[in-house]
Formats: structure tokens, sequence, C-alpha cells
């Protein structure tokens, strides 16, 4: 078995469930574990991703109208690769390789047929399913299974101290982009209800819609993390003057109370493989200091 991942969270469920040393190629996003680094990459953006928020937005829109896709996958290096089974997506067009880039990158050169299989993580319950559709593939489907129960177990755990910690529920706002505003839809919603919290904007198993600065401003909010996708904290903390220069942002009951955090979009927020766990720890850890020990802090989140 000679496994292809185009995903960075089907990198880490592959790891997961044990099959690390089956992954043969990876995509250019893909970078836990530590290992996965000396894999071959295998595909890229089709533009420079160190602009600002509002640039890469602007950069997004114009390539998918141009050239219908994000990204390039390297036909040769996936061929010469030889894989037996390529994992990728089709959950958004923006995030990662799509089910569409690889069947146009594989064409008619291939000499054998690999088995693709595409993740669509729209909500918890799709994260939960993509795990056992992988072990499934991978022939391992009771192993997928007994992960699946073992974090799910270790969620509902947390979920437990958050309802248990006695406080009326925050009024949270998850922001996924900076410039233009985007609130975090998808699974981030529901991580927020189970760490006991109100999510104001965002739909649970539906995309992250684009939010207004007025229904922000509005929304007298307890707290705002800001996990803007595939941005680290240093990056977002260089992004937030999109924020902070707004002439009303000192305004916002969560920033006079200090109540407005960074969080590592990139690893966790907007990854939906085995770290979810982590991410609702997070969620946690910001919402109830005096339940959860500080253990991400630094790493998955700092205070602004």
């Amino acid at each position: 078995m000679r496994i292809v991942s185009l995903i960075a969270s089907a990198t880490e469920i592959l790891h997961a469930l044990g099959l690390g040393e089956r992954q043969v190629g990876r995509s250019h996003e893909c970078d836990y574990p530590e290992r996965v680094k000396s894999l071959p990459v295998c595909t890229q953006p089709r533009f420079a991703v160190d602009g600002s928020s509002a640039e890469i937005d602007r950069l997004v829109k114009q390539t998918l109208h141009d050239a219908g896709s994000v990204y390039e996958v390297f036909e040769d290096v996936l061929e010469r690769l030889a894989p037996t089974h390529i994992l990728t997506q089709t959950q958004c067009r923006v995030c990662a390789v799509s089910m569409e880039d690889v069947e146009r990158a594989m064409g008619e050169r291939f000499a054998t047929r690999p088995r693709v299989v595409a993740l669509e993580p729209n909500s918890l319950a799709d994260i939960w399913s993509d795990f056992l559709r992988v072990g499934e593939a991978c022939g391992i489907l009771a192993t997928a299974e007994a992960f699946l129960a073992e974090v799910k177990e270790r969620m509902a755990g947390i979920s437990r101290l958050c309802q248990g910690a006695g406080l009326a529920r925050p009024r949270v706002a998850c922001i996924e982009w900076i410039e233009p505003l985007m609130a975090a839809g998808n699974w981030t919603p529901e991580l927020i209800e189970m760490a006991a919290a109100e999510n104001l904007f965002g739909e649970a198993r539906r995309h992250s819609p684009w939010l207004e600065w007025e229904a922000l401003k509005l929304a007298d909010l307890d707290a705002v993390i800001v996990a803007p996708c595939g941005f680290d904290i240093e990056r977002t903390r260089r992004e937030m003057y999109w924020l902070t220069q707004r002439e009303d942002w000192t305004g916002l009951r969560a920033v006079r109370q200090g109540q407005v955090f960074l969080a590592d979009g990139n690893q966790y927020f907007n990854r939906p493989g085995p770290r979810v766990v982590e991410t609702l720890g997070i969620l946690a850890e910001i919402l109830y200091p005096a339940v959860f020990a500080p253990e991400l802090e630094g790493t998955g989140w700092q205070r602004l």
C-alpha cells in the first residue's frame, strides 16, 4: 500500500491510525507530524500566499475565475510515486486540493488506477465519517473505529467540564478570515456548543459566511477568537491591524474586557483531523480559565 495525501488533515488521520509508514507523498500544506516534511511534495498554490488577508482573498477569487482551481498538482511526481491510494477532499476548493484537481492530474497517463478517497468534513459527524472512510479504504476499519471512540470520549470529557463550570454561557464570535471578515462555520459552531458557549455567527454544517463589521460591533460579545484559515498565531497577529485600526474597535465589550484571543487556525481550528480534540481544548482554556490549565496557551492560542 502506497498512500499519497493531498490534504493536511488526512495526513494526520493516516498517522493517528498507524499508517504513517505507508505514506509516500504529501501536499505542500502537510506539515504534521514533523516527519512528513521529508516526503515528496505533490502540490503547490498557483499564487504567492505571503500577502495580506485582503490580497490573498483577491488572488483566490481571481484564480478561481481564471483557472478554476487555486492549486496545481504535480502530475509527474504523482506518476513517479505510483500510489495505490490518493486522499483528497471535496469540501472546499480554497482550503485544499479538490477531487477535480486530482482527476485532472491523473488523466490517462497513470499506468495503474489508484483508489481516490475523498473526504468531506462539513461537520463533526463528517469528520468522524472521514476517519472511518480512511480506515475502510486502507483495510483497518476496526482500528479506525477504536480510535474514533477514543476521540469522542476525550471530547465528551472536556465538554462535561465546560458544562459543569456553573457559568453563564459566554457569547462568542470565531473569526475565520480577517479582511474581508468571515465567521467560522462547518464544525466550529459545534465545538463552541460543546464548550458550553453561544456561537453568534456561522452555522454548523454550513460553509463559513461573510460577516459584516456592523453585526460584529453590535453583538455585545463576551469573547472574540480570531483563527484565520491557514494562518498561525504570529501571522494572525501581524494581520490584526485590519480590526484594531477600525475606529470603533475599542468600543467592543470583548476588547474592553481583554477577551480577544488569537488561535492557530492552520494547525487546529481549520484542520478537521485528530487534533479537533485540541481545538476543543483551546476553546475550553480560553473560556473557562478557572477550570482548565493553559496547556495549549502559547502554541495553540494567545491573548491579543
